[in-house]
């Protein structure tokens, strides 16, 4: 079959690498590069993980994956935990950055990034994507995984039988500040503080020096805002939005000056109740959707997500 899969995150790519082995396979991301929020930026000499900071490591498929990612030094573990006690499971993050992992993931696919898909119709013998631009691509399936109410924006002429449960879930914001430094940060080893991302009192849910986790040849720390602290201020003024975090990340940048500061907003950071299956799907019109809101918001959710909508089209061709 003829399979466009619109979103390049995790999950997107998952499924694709999974399915392009047996069918013809097209990504189509709105974005620059591939990887959703595995996301990583280079300003002047530094590298900064923007998006997801690390990942941990459950279940046999994700092991599979990441202990060839590992032998190939694509891999590392920063570490086993942010604070004492460890939980017994390793933090990994991409060597280079995490946006390494998703183009690695990338390789071989048919990945075509800056395509906005303006909407999917519904044709006799499957599927037209339309792109803003007015090109026009044919599927015979589609795999959705961009954040739920988008796909379902994408689909609303279609007329499909969502369920108002699945497309109206609602997703918290998170408010970044990627700084750059001239000298070490004051964040202790092993360079990550993890705090609760509800927690209104907190001004951060994590701080990560990118020097330290071994990603950036020079000091940078990122910042996410917690989520009521970013829903609080997500309007603000720009300029505004940046001092206010510079403000409360001094205790992390210590004496350090501040050579860069940039702010990055993800209005889709994660959401706020998964959907309880790994993926949505419509046999009759041979549509899935898959993300990190399906069967839990982290790295390994969305892995699983794209494997579940791999198997799901896989399933509508044996039909």
């Amino acid at each position: 079959m003829r399979v466009a899969v619109v979103g390049a995150g995790l999950a997107g790519l998952v499924a694709a690498r999974a399915l392009s082995h047996d069918h013809d396979v097209l990504v189509l991301d709105k974005g620059r590069s591939v990887g959703g929020r595995l996301a990583t930026r280079r300003i002047g000499d530094a590298t900064l993980d923007h998006g997801a900071q690390f990942f941990t490591v459950r279940g046999d498929a994700l092991r599979r994956q990441v202990d060839d990612w590992l032998d190939r030094g694509l891999a590392t573990t920063w570490c086993n935990g942010f604070s004492a006690p460890h939980d017994g499971f390793p933090r990994y993050c991409g060597t280079t950055g995490m946006n390494s992992l998703a183009k690695d993931l990338a390789t071989g696919l048919d990945c075509r990034t800056d395509r906005l898909v303006f909407t999917c119709r519904r044709t006799e013998n499957g599927w037209d994507v339309v792109i803003d631009d007015g090109e026009v691509i044919e599927a015979d399936a589609l795999v959705l995984t961009c954040p739920v109410p988008q796909s379902w924006s994408l689909l609303v002429q279609a007329e499909l039988d969502i369920p108002e449960e699945l497309f109206r879930r609602h997703y918290h914001r998170t408010i970044g500040l990627l700084t750059v430094l001239d000298a070490p940060s004051a964040v202790p080893e092993p360079g990550g503080l993890q705090f609760d991302a509800t927690d209104a009192g907190q001004p951060f849910g994590f701080v990560a020096d990118n020097a330290m986790k071994g990603v950036s040849d020079v000091p940078a720390v990122t910042f996410h805002a917690t989520q009521p602290w970013s829903a609080e201020h997500w309007d603000d003024d720009p300029d505004t939005l940046r001092d206010l975090l510079l403000e409360r990340a001094q205790p992390w940048i210590g004496a350090a000056g501040i050579v860069e500061a940039q702010v990055k907003k993800w209005r889709f950071a994660g959401p706020v109740m998964p959907w309880p299956e790994p993926c949505w799907v419509d046999d009759e019109h041979r549509v899935v959707l898959a993300g990190d809101l399906f069967a839990g918001p982290k790295f390994e959710g969305a892995f699983n997500s794209g494997l579940a909508a791999a198997d799901a089209v896989t399933d509508f061709t044996a039909d």
